[in-house]
């Protein structure tokens, strides 16, 4: 009996024991790799490579499943929603006729969708009445879908828009003798605050023509002076002020203006300098300004031969093209002289002058004192897009500038006149004072 039991027992304890046996080794290997776990982690964050194998560990594709968002561009975004007719007219600039809103401009702004307005001396009244007009050409602008530049040559000095109300802004000769360039800063704010009480949104200051010529019958003392460097220091100074106070500065009349003993607004003036001869004068302060960001650059109507021959700079991708955009770096705006001066009316037709023009690398085309050269302006362009003359991703390229600039500043047709008369006179009166003492 006693050998059975003890076989019996054998018999259950054998596989008991072998059960036991295994479940150990089980739980063993289970416990060494729980302590493993720990051990590798710590091992990579340790040592010289804790940063590679982090890195590593973080680009890894079962953690990064989401895909990577594009980044919206708000101007392409609203240059793809424009037709063909609608960024034609953002290119285009136009004058208007009389004091208030005529049928014929508001023709003009529907159906050529111009991108901007200029006011000149004949079409201000009381600061009241230029307010409602530049108002009501917003307001018409309105079914377009781009808000429109109201722009004006408020210079100070003998180029000045403003209704007599308005205190005036001595000449830039005047302020450039007191070679302060924070009083010039603050003559661009006043100037900004001035336009500003109309509801303008672009002066076409500050002039960085160096006044070299002493025969020069157009720029004279709407330059700082015959220095480079003061016409540098003071312009972009004038610049930065305009743009403190919201307005869109355009600097003008590239490549120089200041050697012409010839008004551009009559005939073609002709300037025999060499490319060398131009960077050592009239190029610096519109190569400080490019420098400085300038929202827009106006191109003059005059002939540099020794650069170009046959085409005056405003028409010439000589000066637009090789120099302005390419060894200039500049990719803002472009905008040319009014179109209908002599220089341009006496020597082309103005679609060729359009076509001429665009081809070079201008962006915005002034054309003043006549609703038919905007429309002009607009069927040649439409015209040469339609024909393969232009292509539409070159028009694309300089609205594209155009809407930037637009959305950098924020323009609305909803915004008003704004400004206190009273102060903005009694700041100007102080700073005359400033001037005066100098």
């Amino acid at each position: 009996m006693h050998n059975y039991r003890y076989n019996s027992n054998n018999k259950w304890r054998k596989p008991l024991h072998m059960m036991c046996l295994l479940l150990g080794i089980v739980l063993l290997l289970s416990a060494c790799g729980q302590a493993q776990k720990p051990s590798s982690a710590t091992d990579s964050n340790t040592g010289s490579n804790a940063g590679s194998n982090s890195g590593q560990s973080s680009s890894s594709p079962e953690q990064n499943t989401a895909p990577p968002q594009e980044e919206v561009d708000p101007v392409q975004e609203q240059l793809s929603s424009l037709t063909l007719e609608e960024k034609i007219g953002q290119m285009i600039l136009a004058g208007v006729q009389g004091t208030t809103l005529d049928d014929q401009a508001k023709q003009m702004i529907t159906d050529q969708k111009v991108g901007g307005i200029i006011f000149y001396a004949n079409n201000v009244s009381t600061l009241e009445g230029t307010a409602k007009f530049v108002q009501s050409i917003k307001e018409a602008n309105q079914s377009n879908p781009v808000p429109i530049f109201m722009s004006v040559d408020q210079e100070g000095g003998k180029v000045s828009r403003m209704p007599e109300t308005v205190e005036s802004i001595p000449s830039s000769r005047k302020v450039g003798e007191t070679k302060d360039s924070a009083l010039a800063e603050t003559m661009g704010e006043l100037l900004a605050r001035q336009v500003q009480l109309a509801g303008f949104n672009v002066d076409f200051a500050p002039v960085l023509d160096v006044n070299s010529n002493p025969k020069n019958p157009v720029i004279g003392d709407r330059s700082f002076g015959s220095s480079a460097e003061l016409v540098s220091r003071m312009g972009i100074a004038e610049m930065k002020g305009l743009r403190n106070e919201g307005i869109i500065p355009v600097v003008k009349h590239f490549p120089g203006h200041g050697d012409t003993s010839v008004d551009s607004h009559l005939d073609l003036p002709v300037v025999n300098k060499t490319e060398k001869q131009l960077a050592e004068l009239e190029w610096i302060p519109f190569q400080a300004a490019v420098k400085e960001q300038v929202e827009a650059v106006m191109v003059a109507h005059i002939l540099f031969p020794k650069l170009d021959p046959d085409h005056p700079a405003s028409l010439s991708d000589v000066i637009i093209g090789e120099h302005l955009r390419g060894k200039f770096n500049y990719d803002g705006v472009v905008i040319t002289d009014d179109l209908s001066m002599g220089a341009i009316a006496k020597n082309y037709k103005l679609d060729q002058a359009t076509l001429a023009t665009v081809k070079a690398g201008s962006d915005i085309l002034l054309v003043a004192h006549s609703y038919e050269s905007a429309k002009t302006i607009f069927d040649t362009l439409i015209s040469a897009v339609k024909s393969g003359k232009i292509t539409e991703s070159r028009i694309d390229e300089s609205v594209y500038r155009i809407l930037a600039l637009k959305q950098q500043y924020k323009l609305s047709d909803d915004q008003k006149a704004s400004g206190d008369l009273k102060q903005l006179n009694a700041d100007i009166v102080d700073w005359r004072k400033q001037i005066d003492a100098r």
